[in-house]
């Protein structure tokens, strides 16, 4: 292994569950897959050539950045949406390329009514509305003044979308505030259909509104985490499984992170294991050095408390994550090596880590354990 780990891409998993969402869908329902966050660590370049092999033909970005990125990477062109940042100098290049953006203020409106004037081009935009997340959107007076805006410049806007964002479908515990905003966006809309608008796209669901809220599913789905193979909440999970005879898990993880040993070190007892003094060694142990740390999204809070799979077993990462390095302890494996395997995320022999081993020791989400993944991090597609 010349790169110190490398994440692998699960071709086949991918096409499992791009297959499995599809189906559940409907053919009605367009799927935009979510790859903000450089496709939540998987990497634009390499997962975005895969949805599209597999029939993903729209695609979620958060940033012009994150955009560009997918759009260098596709061989056709297929609609991407930008969700959030556009710095006013980009919005040019946005209309020029025809990315759909959303619209969440009227200022952003006017920017792009400016440029899109100096184009002679039309800006395909997604109209934000605000029903209760109090993030970002168009509350109804501001929808109204857009309205009118729109309407002076018809020829130069395309409403490609209407839109909300639901403030926690995963959980139950949020059920009467998305039924608020379900409503709230039906009332806004009927503002937009009686002033003649009528957006390519409504679209309001994540992966758990989605599954959770089958209504919400409408024109369009923007479905992330559950592409990648995870569920967005243990309490979706279950709702897909009451009544279901086949318990299986109809997802599969697509991501595996693997390194290798570094060095193996003999540490006598009562000596401190890593900085500071967290660990001490109760007997005298062998560890292994593995060349991954905080800096490649290992993080800090699994000190002590991780494990990693070598020749089959897991074994504790012990003393502080360091950097660019973690220290295991290996006194069970006399015969580990120096370039041995290590699995950090993914399976080795009948054993597997799973990225949901991560959150549950350090209380960090799915999400924000694959958003930490360094895009140094080399990753390879298997098929």
């Amino acid at each position: 292994m010349t790169n110190s780990s490398i994440i692998t891409l699960d071709e086949k998993s991918l096409q499992n569950n791009v297959a499995f969402l599809k189906k559940k869908m409907g053919s009605k329902v367009q799927i935009s897959a979510v790859v903000k966050a450089n496709a939540y660590g998987h990497g634009i370049e390499q997962i975005v050539p895969l949805f599209e092999k597999h029939g993903i033909t729209h695609y979620s970005v958060f940033s012009y950045s994150e955009a560009i990125r997918v759009y260098n990477v596709l061989s056709e062109r297929h609609p991407i949406m930008i969700m959030g940042w556009i710095s006013d100098k980009d919005m040019a290049d946005v209309i020029k390329k025809g990315i759909g953006f959303f619209v969440f203020n009227n200022e952003r409106l006017e920017v792009a009514i400016s440029n899109a004037k100096k184009l002679k081009l039309k800006a395909n935009i997604h109209l934000e509305a605000e029903t209760g997340m109090n993030r970002s959107g168009l509350n109804t007076e501001e929808l109204n003044t857009a309205i009118s805006i729109i309407k002076l410049n018809a020829e130069f806007i395309h409403v490609e979308g209407f839109c909300t964002h639901l403030a926690g479908a995963e959980s139950i515990s949020n059920h009467p505030r998305i039924v608020r905003q379900l409503k709230k966006y039906q009332k806004m809309f009927s503002i937009l259909k009686a002033n003649d608008i009528t957006p390519t796209y409504r679209h309001v669901a994540n992966s758990a509104a989605s599954f959770v809220y089958p209504k919400a599913r409408m024109d369009l789905v923007r479905i992330g985490i559950m592409l990648y193979g995870f569920w967005s909440s243990i309490e979706v999970f279950i709702q897909y499984f009451n009544n279901k005879q086949d318990r299986m898990d109809p997802l599969r993880r697509i991501l595996s992170w693997n390194s290798q040993i570094m060095s193996i070190q003999e540490i006598k007892m009562g000596e401190f294991v890593s900085y500071g003094i967290s660990y001490l060694a109760q007997t005298d142990i062998k560890t292994a050095i593995i060349p991954i740390g905080y800096s490649q999204g290992y993080s800090r809070s699994l000190s002590n408390r991780g494990l990693v799979l070598i020749h089959g077993q897991l074994c504790n990462v012990i003393g502080v994550v360091n950097m660019n390095m973690v220290i295991a302890d290996i006194t069970n494996l006399p015969d580990a090596e120096v370039g041995d395997e290590v699995v950090i995320i993914g399976k080795q022999d009948s054993l597997e880590i799973k990225v949901s081993a991560f959150s549950d020791i350090s209380n960090q989400l799915n999400y924000e354990v694959l958003a930490h993944l360094s895009e140094k991090i080399k990753r390879v597609v298997k098929n």
